[in-house]
């Protein structure tokens, strides 16, 4: 009896407006046994109280980044609020490559870069708020950012719903539960049919 082919992953990608709950639902998908990756991004940023390299994010310095770019060590990159985020190119394929599927979490262009990529490999799900009052909420609730920086990154909202008919899902993040339900869900059917696809 011959082995079935093994095929590679597929990839799933996560965007939303920051202040929309995007981090806790990435992070409750990664406890459940979802045979599900997450690709670490590499930032230019400093880390935040709690963050650790190698985890949340690879942390480097601005010269080592362009130094990547040069080498073409990303799938995708793009500076938000003054800071560089890419996603290593050789991180992810080799986690594809082992036949598990990956979790980018990674803003509205990188999305379509990587789409442009993987056409038929990946799947492309947007996070909502339920409403721009509830987004402005959050973001000062979450006492993160200084008052400018929030002005700025309700704009940047704006422009990334826009792009959200682009993408293969929409889940609103009205109730965490809810649109973790939801989240799951479309993580676990577009993963089957695309094994079964695959495995043909």
């Amino acid at each position: 009896m011959t082995r079935p082919a093994k095929r590679n992953g597929k990839l799933f990608i996560i965007s939303a407006p920051s202040g929309c709950g995007k981090t806790t639902l990435c992070r409750k998908l990664l406890s459940d046994k979802l045979n599900l990756k997450h690709s670490v991004s590499v930032t230019t940023r400093p880390p935040r109280r709690g963050e650790r390299s190698g985890k949340d994010y690879f942390f480097v310095t601005p010269e080592k980044f362009i130094a990547m770019i040069d080498n073409g060590d990303f799938l995708e990159y793009e500076e938000n609020f003054g800071f560089l985020y890419g996603t290593p190119k050789k991180f992810v394929d080799d986690i594809l490559k082992k036949g598990k599927n990956v979790l980018l979490s990674i803003d509205v262009k990188g999305a379509m870069n990587v789409r442009q990529l993987y056409p038929k490999d990946s799947t492309l799900i947007f996070i909502m708020p339920p409403s721009a009052d509830a987004l402005k909420k959050r973001l000062e609730t979450r006492m993160a950012d200084p008052a400018p920086s929030i002005l700025n990154r309700l704009k940047l909202a704006k422009k990334e719903i826009a792009y959200k008919d682009k993408y293969d899902y929409i889940v609103v993040n009205d109730r965490l539960d809810t649109a973790y339900k939801k989240l799951k869900d479309i993580i676990i059917s577009e993963g089957e049919r695309y094994a079964g696809r695959t495995n043909r």
